[in-house]
């Protein structure tokens, strides 16, 4: 799975040696492979553990733009990467780039198909539909996995080189019996046990059959597509942008919206634990599930994020956190401790950084204190962000009508910078790495440096 070192500064992000490069796709130029040192971030908000925390970088200063990329193919809603010298993003375009990491400069385009049109949509918010889902990175075996919905509404898993953008293998996620065109993969990836995981929701407007689902697939794309539904009778997606979760164990988490069931549970509005091979484990839901499911109140608007101590924190549309305990869920009702966290509800990517947990709630950024025990305060209560991460001691969000970049105090929530970025899409959040953050701005990237 993939881990995020804590070593070493902006530098390696420049650094580039190894092997010659093997031949770029036609029309895009190939870099050499570098070699596996220092830091990285290889996943959504930095770990498989989601925890959105750079401990490489030195900190805060003067904060400001550094470059902003041309305009690319396509909206960006997936996080961004900063991984040996490239910063790789994926658009709705149904491209994967490399960026220069020092100048914004596009070192190579992987173009994996044609996106979906708004006309051939049943319903969403996202026009047209290409990669939505935050890529993830095997850094060992330099290859970049991203999934792109093409025309007609098909879901592809593309493995690319990383050093020069040259797709090395492609194959079909979508599993028996579902409905490709109702599903959307707007769930970050990850890597686990030498597999890709990918998770499914629904499309916004809640149409047509879709389902909870999660895929693996070895990371050399051979053998059987493993998959679960979800087993609600419809409904009860994984979107949360932050994704499927890596537990310490090798398990993997995953939180679900509102199903239609009012009878009995069926997996909708609650965290699952899944075996690597894609076998459920354990659940929990909370006591007021029924009223949760027919109310449109996901619990999955947020990825369960785990907080030491065997325990696991998880928000929701309700506005209610939980803590779980991880070695043993404990099925409807069956929480540590419960609290009120965020009127409004809570969207997007949480940053942990003990003992804080920073929640993305609609009213504004919450930092919850773990602790002591089972239990959480809130500590502070900041301006309304996106999705957190924790970089150069300082928090780091998208703020003020979503065009500026905020560093919060991570005690208080004080705001100690602000750098002008640009209008960002929903759910928007920085990756870091040694002094620099990216962003994503509509069709672009921005990159901020004195962090």
């Amino acid at each position: 799975r993939t881990r995020h070192a804590a070593v070493m500064g902006a530098l390696l992000l420049l650094a580039a040696c190894g092997a010659p490069p093997a031949a770029a796709p036609s029309g895009t130029p190939g870099t050499a492979a570098p070699a596996l040192t220092g830091a990285a971030w290889t996943t959504y908000h930095g770990d498989a553990a989601r925890t959105g925390v750079d401990p490489s970088s030195p900190p805060v200063g003067s904060p400001r733009v550094l470059w902003r990329s041309a305009a690319l193919d396509g909206e960006v809603y997936a996080e961004p990467l900063l991984v040996d010298g490239h910063v790789i993003v994926a658009t709705e375009g149904d491209s994967l780039y490399s960026l220069d990491a020092g100048s914004g400069a596009v070192a190579w385009q992987a173009h994996l198909g044609t996106p979906v049109p708004r006309s051939m949509l049943p319903c969403g918010n996202i026009f047209p539909l290409g990669i939505t889902g935050t890529p993830v990175v095997d850094r060992a075996a330099q290859l970049v996995y991203a999934v792109a919905e093409t025309t007609p509404g098909t879901h592809t898993l593309a493995a690319v080189e990383l050093g020069t953008g040259r797709v090395r293998w492609q194959r079909g996620v979508d599993p028996p019996g579902m409905s490709a065109i109702t599903q959307q993969q707007r769930a970050a990836l990850t890597l686990d046990a030498g597999r890709v995981v990918v998770a499914f929701g629904g499309l916004l407007g809640d149409c047509g059959a879709y389902h909870g689902w999660v895929v693996a697939v070895a990371a050399d794309g051979s053998g059987p597509l493993l998959d679960l539904r979800v087993p609600s009778t419809r409904e009860a997606g994984i979107w949360a942008p932050a994704g499927p979760v890596v537990d310490a164990d090798g398990s993997l988490l995953v939180a679900t919206g509102n199903s239609e069931a009012a009878a009995t549970l069926d997996g909708g509005d609650s965290v699952l634990r899944l075996s690597p091979d894609l076998r459920q484990l354990d659940q929990w839901a909370p006591a007021d599930w029924r009223l949760l499911n027919a109310t449109d109140t996901d619990v999955g608007s947020i990825s369960p994020a785990p907080v030491g101590g065997g325990l696991l924190f998880q928000g929701g549309k309700s506005g209610r956190g939980y803590l779980l305990r991880a070695g043993h869920l404990g099925g409807a009702g069956g929480e540590a401790f419960a609290a009120e966290v965020c009127p409004g509800g809570s969207y997007g990517g949480t940053a942990f950084a003990a003992p804080y947990l920073y929640v993305p709630c609609v009213q504004g950024l919450r930092a919850l204190r773990i602790g002591p025990g089972a239990a959480f305060s809130v500590a502070w209560t900041g301006p309304p962000t996106g999705s957190p991460i924790v970089a150069g001691g300082a928090v780091w969000a998208t703020g003020s009508g979503q065009t500026t970049l905020l560093a919060l105090d991570p005690a208080s929530g004080a705001v100690r910078a602000r750098v002008e970025v640009g209008p960002t899409l929903r759910f928007a959040t920085p990756a870091s790495l040694g002094g620099t953050l990216v962003v994503g701005s509509g069709n672009s990237i921005v990159a901020v440096t004195g962090v």
